[in-house]
């Protein structure tokens, strides 16, 4: 694939370990759009919450139109580590501080309910996607004897009685073992969740849009970016009508009844972005014999967690896939993560082999720790599905059930936790939202700061933000050829200045998350529009990517 055209089919310079099985090419294909249309409802964003939500719709019987502004598969259901479990990240015991014990019960009972949904669907359409049931273990971070082991051995119990209180299938072992875990760190004791699961993503979701292909209430249309989504019309006390008008990119437009933005962040400036927190988070994908680690999810019990899982690679090895690491989108150095991660794995699997697969990805916090699920605040027509929490796969799916139900006024017991109206356990996290967004203000102090102070000093494959004393600030990138391309560093969605990520050589925004591919391509929202070019080169480059 040319590396100009990569970015619209990833948002990274790196490959996940999914390509291994599911090349690029081998996801279905879809026309752009070049006329105005007509539909039910448009869903925008062809992820696995887009892809969920159609496919209940169009199993209800909806005409469903869905846009994406690169290729499907493009965002972060491509780049995700393929774990599915109520086991949820941020732990029942926190969860129930911010939603009550029957909030906790809907959570464990909603997300085993997706991740039970995934397994019907693979098998009712005949997807081979190593799905697969197998058991969860939490562990400490620290070594046995220590404080630090001590008091998280302690948390952990509590969290087991808290989940098996919830219905989960959950013990407390404090002689766990992991086969195959034969490095030095002992860290064994910890929290066994039964029937929890894995499988390879992009497999099955490109399966699953195989299958909507072929309905006919069914379009899809990539390479389509939306830029505004608005209500238009009057409803007052069971008069008039209101709709929606979705413009893109091209000048075209769609009008639907509804629309659903399963775009990871909504695309309006405000929305629920000031209830979210952005993150990276890398992966690595190891090489170890068949049959010599344990086939099971680990979570050791750190504030930025690793996590573990595994993949087919050949017949004689498989991929220990790892991933841990994270920290906020465009504050941080990024290249060296791999290296920790490859360290922390080598330390307790010394079976692992060659690393052939490094990336990294997205994940967008909720405050509360659920997703926002349902009609976007001050909208009656228009659906949003934000705030993964790590756990972005089963609520994708869960999104699909309970958009389907509200379209369609039927009453559905999970609701009321995901809905993005919800005020109390947001204003339970209120403290820690002032300091994020104290925190998140700091960021536009890169508006007084320079990453190079000399294009010449860039070496190739590299970029940098510029910030003459006399100009604006320039997000600068630097070919293999030595060809400069240069951009404005402003991100288009609240005007902070971007950052250069050089394992993923993008340009990341530290305000609120929206990334750019080395070329200024929007690759991640919840900005809309790519970076101005403010080069010929960087310009003709743009121009040649959005006629490929």
């Amino acid at each position: 694939m040319p590396d100009s055209e990569k970015c619209m089919h990833t948002s990274g310079a790196t490959d996940p370990v999914w390509v291994h099985k599911l090349p690029y090419s081998a996801i279905p294909q879809f026309p752009s759009l070049d006329r105005n249309l007509t539909t039910d409802i448009c869903v925008i964003g062809c992820g696995i919450a887009g892809i969920h939500v159609a496919y209940e719709l169009i199993h209800r019987g909806h005409k469903v139109v869905m846009l994406e502004a690169r290729e499907a598969l493009s965002g972060e259901s491509g780049r995700t580590s393929g774990h599915l479990n109520n086991d949820l990240d941020d732990g029942y015991l926190e969860i129930a501080k911010k939603h009550g014990e029957a909030g906790a019960k809907v959570a464990a009972e909603s997300h085993a309910w997706a991740r039970d949904r995934i397994g019907e669907i693979a098998k009712e359409l005949g997807i081979e996607c190593e799905y697969r049931k197998l058991k969860a273990y939490d562990i400490s971070q620290y070594a046995v004897g220590s404080q630090g082991y001590k008091e998280e051995m302690e948390e952990l119990r509590q969290e087991a009685e808290v989940q098996m209180k919830l219905g989960i299938e959950t013990r407390f072992d404090e002689n766990l073992t992991v086969r195959g875990w034969n490095g030095k760190p002992d860290q064994r004791g910890g929290m066994v969740v039964g029937n929890q699961a894995t499988f390879h993503p992009t497999r099955y979701l490109a399966g699953v849009l195989a299958w909507l292909k072929q309905q006919p209430n069914f379009q899809c249309y990539t390479r389509t970016r939306v830029m505004s989504i608005k209500e238009t019309g009057v409803e007052l006390l069971g008069m008039g009508h209101k709709s929606v008008t979705i413009e893109t990119e091209a000048g075209h437009t769609v009008k639907a009844e509804r629309a659903i933005e399963a775009t990871c962040v909504p695309l309006q400036k405000l929305s629920v972005i000031a209830e979210l927190e952005f993150h990276r988070t890398y992966c690595i994908a190891v090489r170890v014999p068949k049959g010599s680690v344990e086939d099971c999810l680990i979570y050791d019990n750190a504030d930025a967690y690793k996590y573990v899982r595994l993949t087919e690679c050949d017949e004689k090895d498989d991929y220990l896939v790892v991933g841990g690491c994270d920290h906020k989108v465009g504050q941080e150095e990024t290249t060296p993560r791999f290296a920790e991660l490859e360290k922390w794995t080598r330390e307790r699997f010394t079976q692992a082999g060659t690393v052939d697969y490094r990336w990294s990805g997205q994940i967008f916090d909720p405050v509360d720790y659920m997703a926002f699920i349902g009609k976007n605040q001050g909208n009656d027509k228009i659906y949003i599905v934000t705030g993964d929490s790590g756990d972005g796969l089963t609520h994708g799916v869960l999104a699909g059930r309970l958009l389907a139900d509200e379209i369609e006024g039927k009453e559905n017991k999970w609701a009321s936790l995901y809905n993005p109206k919800r005020l109390g356990s947001v204003l339970k996290t209120l403290p820690s939202l002032v300091k994020h967004d104290l925190q998140i203000n700091t960021q536009y102090k890169r508006f007084l700061q320079s990453d190079i102070t000399d294009i010449e000093d860039l070496a190739p494959g590299c970029g940098g933000v510029l910030n003459p004393a006399t100009g604006k600030p320039l997000a600068v990138y630097k070919d293999e050829d030595g060809t400069v391309r240069k951009f404005s560093a402003i991100c288009p969605h609240l005007h902070g200045v971007v950052s250069w990520n050089d394992a993923e050589k993008s340009f990341d925004c530290p305000v609120h998350g929206s990334r750019f591919s080395k070329d200024g391509i929007c690759i991640n929202g919840p900005a809309k529009r790519n970076l101005n070019p403010e080069s010929k080169a960087g310009a003709a480059e743009q121009e040649y990517i959005k006629a490929m």
